[in-house]
């Protein structure tokens, strides 16, 4: 499955939206606690690296909206928490610490902590969530969603360290922990080192830092003309905070041409809807200062020049620089990892660029005890990220404390095939084809969004919208599986498929095959389905999976039930095999 795999935490994307179809948002809620522990809040923020790998944009021009339809089953679900393990927990006589209370540290908490591990989580906020708390505005992300899904995970008996900044990790090591997990995430912003940045020093701030100073409402004001650096989420998330704040004329500066901004699509739009013009191509060059007050920024035009390896240069276009004025800057330009607190002489070693070398299967420093993850192990990611290397380090952190191997006795995913056939000519999930298009998310009135900046912009897809967008999923999980023996070669299959994707031929080698299938098979990056040699003829039967829908026709229509549609179920191995919520046969299961 397309989507499952390209996200991080292998979320089952079909199963819960088909549960979200049929109206059973708890179950659904719980399919994706098991996998990707906030589904509240990653149905508000996701990158949603699920959406590009959705089949249905190979046929329509939108994916299915995975990521917010996993907001739909947070929005609607009923009671869970009698759903999730109950503390206390059975000692098991380990202790775990946790640095930082971001999604990577909360995701090995919520893992380890029935297993009856004593877990004790620091942070030097007033709360948990990281960076989720700090850096994602409320207009996003409201703080009641946040709270919510973070203390599912602090109930669990986690005892809490808030307001504690951890000064070495040499004493932590000291306090005899099992192992240490670093969940700091990237806590330093990127600076610009250019002329006039000590001279307008109160005027310009750094991205990352202004968020945070904004969410604890230490900043509530800013100039009404204001300038943000940079091209990424966190520039789109300073720019629409400063117009909440009292930013009239707000304007996003970023090097790039606009199509390679690293900021999310969506993320572009939602600042363009708000007023914020977006300017490429322009490249810094110096702060403007009169009289020790900021007045503006001066900038070089560039364009983006290519050589024949597709290598990007930023070439200046010989224009003479040009001048916005400005009362404030935001620098949102980049993240960096920041380790003071780490000392160099305790066995974590570091590479040339400061960073932990960190094993990338199990997550362990070359500290047998310490371990990172999320934007603390390889770099500034996401939330999705953070919580797959939370899942991977917690698996390693019990089979540490275990004695066992961290790489050898590693468990493989649990896989199954079930058949979805109710009778020969029904399946037990809706085929229908929906051809209509990708619906758009609801956002209150811009009039009530930009005077307050805790007013959530997106207002989720209700029931009856959840429904309709979750029948565009195609089922991907469930599979077309032929039965060569039982083919009679009437091509009853090829006729009914609405896409052409069947063909019977000679085999012959794979790009000849792609060139004589129905509809010619040009996506390389797509493998075929390939039969062995039919009984009558000797052909084989060869399936394009890069545009079948999963409808079931070629089974309904099949005499012989040599097509059948059967369910695979992908689930990755946590640690100690603990599972929450729905498995592969739509019960309930938890240990």
């Amino acid at each position: 499955m397309d989507c499952q795999y390209a996200c991080p935490a292998h979320t089952p994307v079909p199963e819960y939206i088909r549960l979200i179809a049929e109206g059973r948002y708890t179950e659904a809620y719980m399919i994706n606690w098991d996998s990707n522990v906030f589904p509240g809040i990653l149905g508000r923020t996701c990158d949603r690296p699920c959406e590009p790998a959705c089949r249905r944009g190979r046929i329509d021009e939108e994916p299915v909206a995975i990521c917010r339809l996993k907001r739909v089953a947070a929005d609607n679900k009923g009671e869970v928490e009698s759903l999730m393990p109950q503390a206390p927990f059975k000692p098991n006589g380990k202790r775990v610490a946790l640095i930082g209370a971001g999604p990577a540290s909360l995701t090995v908490a919520r893992d380890l902590a029935p297993l009856g591990y004593e877990i004790d989580l620091f942070d030097d906020l007033k709360k948990g969530g990281g960076f989720m708390l700090s850096q994602i505005p409320a207009f996003r992300l409201p703080e009641t969603v946040l709270d919510e899904e973070v203390n599912y995970i602090l109930d669990m008996g986690i005892k809490t360290h808030f307001n504690h900044y951890v000064e070495s990790l040499k004493w932590v090591l000291e306090q005899d922990y099992d192992a240490v997990f670093v969940g700091t995430g990237a806590p330093r912003g990127r600076e610009l080192k250019i002329p006039g940045r000590e001279e307008g020093a109160a005027n310009i701030h750094i991205g990352i830092n202004w968020l945070g100073s904004v969410a604890f409402e230490h900043t509530n004001r800013i100039g009404k003309t204001v300038i943000v650096l940079g091209g990424g989420n966190t520039a789109m998330d300073c720019c629409r905070t400063a117009r909440r704040l009292g930013g009239e004329d707000v304007k996003v500066f970023v090097r790039s041409p606009y199509e390679t901004m690293k900021a999310s699509p969506w993320e572009k739009e939602d600042a363009q809807h708000e007023d914020i013009p977006i300017i490429d191509n322009h490249v810094p060059k110096s702060f403007v200062v009169d009289d020790g007050r900021l007045r503006g920024v001066m900038f070089e035009k560039v364009e983006a020049k290519y050589d024949e390896n597709g290598k990007r240069a930023l070439v200046p276009t010989g224009e003479p620089e040009v001048f916005y004025p400005a009362d404030d800057v935001l620098v949102a330009i980049g993240q960096e990892n920041a380790f003071p607190w780490i000392e160099r002489d305790i066995g974590v070693d570091f590479d040339k660029w400061h960073m932990p070398i960190v094993d990338k299967t199990a997550f362990q420093s070359t500290h047998p005890k310490v371990f990172f993850g999320g934007d603390a192990a390889f770099g500034p990611e996401n939330v999705i990220t953070a919580v797959a290397h939370g899942h991977q380090a917690a698996v390693s952190i019990d089979l540490l404390c275990n004695g066992k191997d961290l790489l050898t006795e590693r468990l493989n995913p649990m896989v199954n095939l079930v058949s979805q056939k109710m009778g020969i000519h029904e399946w037990a999930y809706d085929s229908e084809i929906d051809e209509y298009d990708r619906l758009v998310v609801p956002q209150a009135p811009k009039t009530k969004t930009l005077v307050n900046r805790k007013q959530e912009v997106e207002m989720g897809f209700d029931p009856l919208a959840g429904y309709k967008e979750a029948m565009r999923c195609l089922n991907c999980d469930v599979q077309t599986v032929f039965d060569a023996p039982k083919c009679i070669e009437c091509d009853a299959c090829v006729d009914i498929c609405p896409t052409s994707c069947i063909t019977f031929t000679p085999n012959e080698e794979e790009a000849e095959l792609r060139q004589h299938t129905k509809v010619p098979a040009l996506n390389l990056t797509q493998d075929l389905y390939v039969s062995e040699a039919l009984v009558q003829t000797k052909r084989i039967m060869v399936k394009d999976e890069d545009v079948c829908l999963h409808c079931g026709l070629c089974a309904e229509r099949c005499p012989t039930a040599a097509w059948d549609m059967q369910k695979f179920w992908y689930d990755v191995t946590k640690a100690g095999e603990v599972k929450y919520g729905c498995n592969g046969n739509g019960s309930d299961s938890r240990a």
